[in-house]
């Protein structure tokens, strides 16, 4: 407890007791700022924390862009090269006429030997195929035409049914049916051809 010392004895006051007034010390600036600067760090890295989030479930985590992903499937090169098929001059066709029609094998043969074809034999289908070739016609030869002259000859004659038998010529049939009326264009037979020689692409993710 503390007493005042009454009026008349000593003229001043006196303070007693054993408690003090206690002084609150001054705010030391630095501990302002570095509670401040800690705050800047946690925001920015709870910041950041949200975003890697954001990025495992929106897929963000993929580096190349849209663009570098076309550049990468523009670049992709051919997976094999350019398909090696014989030229028309090394292609001998027998032209053979199944319909009723008279003198269908001539002109046939006259438009495939301007287009660069080698002609030879002419005239009726034989009997195993004699009015018995209800589409535009029939390319028949050996085996290994399947992957040379047939293709080439095919470009001719949209519909061509190609069969194989057991000879051993070079030699290819080309036996005219019931639907045929002409063949292709020039243009497009050319157009037919330069797509057969194209290297095709590699597979692509794109």
């Amino acid at each position: 407890m503390s007493m005042l010392t009454p009026p008349g004895m000593g003229g001043k006051y006196r303070i007693t007791g054993d408690k003090y007034p206690r002084m609150r010390r001054p705010r030391r600036r630095g501990r302002l700022i570095l509670a401040a600067t800690a705050s800047v760090v946690a925001l920015g890295l709870a910041g950041w924390g949200t975003m890697q989030l954001i990025d495992v479930f929106t897929g963000g985590d993929r580096k190349a862009s849209a663009a570098d992903h076309k550049t990468d499937c523009s670049s992709a090169k051919p997976s094999a090269p350019a398909r090696v098929l014989p030229k028309p001059a090394k292609i001998t066709v027998n032209v053979y006429n199944a319909t009723p029609r008279s003198g269908l094998a001539k002109q046939a043969a006259e438009e495939l030997k301007k287009r660069g074809f080698t002609i030879g034999k002419v005239g009726n289908a034989p009997a195993a195929y004699d009015k018995k070739v209800p589409g535009p016609g029939v390319l028949l030869g050996a085996p290994s035409a399947k992957n040379g002259s047939f293709p080439v000859l095919g470009t001719q004659l949209v519909g061509a049914t190609p069969k194989t038998d057991a000879r051993r010529t070079a030699d290819v049939d080309l036996i005219l049916g019931t639907k045929f009326k002409t063949f292709n264009t020039p243009r497009s037979a050319a157009a037919a051809l330069a797509a057969l020689t194209k290297p095709a692409p590699a597979p692509s993710s794109c």
